[in-house]
């Protein structure tokens, strides 16, 4: 299920406390998620619960879940009312089978050679966070027929996300290390740089963008 998202859709991901995901939402951002799985940035089902609850009405929720198992990812998510998960890594499909027809909208990653998983609504692009896995990804976005809306990620900050914005017709940005003082605490300053700049870009942009031309 498509998400209801006016203008460009920003996700701040890796989102560990209420301060960090209420600064970014009041500074524009649609979306804050939040990692299920063991990273540096991990949080319990309890306490995104307390996050999400304290979020404004119209505020999207993310669950970033790796290689977990389907049953666990369909609790989380409406247990904790999430608006849409995004699923990490390998998964059968049997696995995405039963989660899609449990929760509301799934994101998925998009591979280094421009494969795009059938099962899901939103392609997350590339597959790491960092600035080499974008450099590589953007090659991919340049030629890529995915009839899918793309949102760009790994190591996004407010530095390059506006000629990926203004240059290539995704759907959304999504940041995660590139707005961090260290791993799971957003930096104040690069957190409202990041969003001024990407949303500045989408009303500059160079390309247009026609989410009809993307069907599932």
């Amino acid at each position: 299920m498509r998400l209801n998202v006016e203008g460009l859709f920003i996700k701040i991901a890796g989102v560990t406390s209420e301060e960090d995901a209420l600064f970014a939402i009041g500074l524009g951002a649609n979306a804050v998620g939040f990692d299920f799985g063991v990273s540096p940035r991990q949080i319990s089902p309890a306490s995104a619960h307390d996050v999400i609850r304290r979020l404004p009405q119209g505020a999207l929720s993310v669950g970033s879940f790796r290689n977990e198992l389907p049953q666990r990812v369909v609790e989380i998510s409406n247990t904790l009312g999430l608006s849409a998960v995004q699923l990490e890594g390998a998964w059968a499909g049997s696995q995405l089978a039963y989660v899609r027809e449990r929760v509301n909208t799934v994101f998925r990653r998009m591979d280094a050679e421009g494969g795009a998983p059938a099962d899901a609504d939103y392609l997350v692009v590339p597959e790491d966070d960092d600035h080499f896995a974008l450099n590589a990804a953007l090659d991919v976005l340049r030629t890529s027929n995915a009839r899918r809306p793309i949102v760009a990620s790994g190591g996004l900050d407010s530095t390059n996300v506006i000629d990926v914005v203004q240059n290539y017709p995704i759907f959304g940005v999504e940041a995660r290390s590139g707005v961090e003082q260290r791993p799971g605490v957003k930096d104040p300053v690069r957190l409202g740089e990041f969003i001024a700049n990407a949303r500045w870009a989408y009303d500059h942009a160079l390309v247009e963008r026609d989410f009809n031309e993307w069907r599932l």
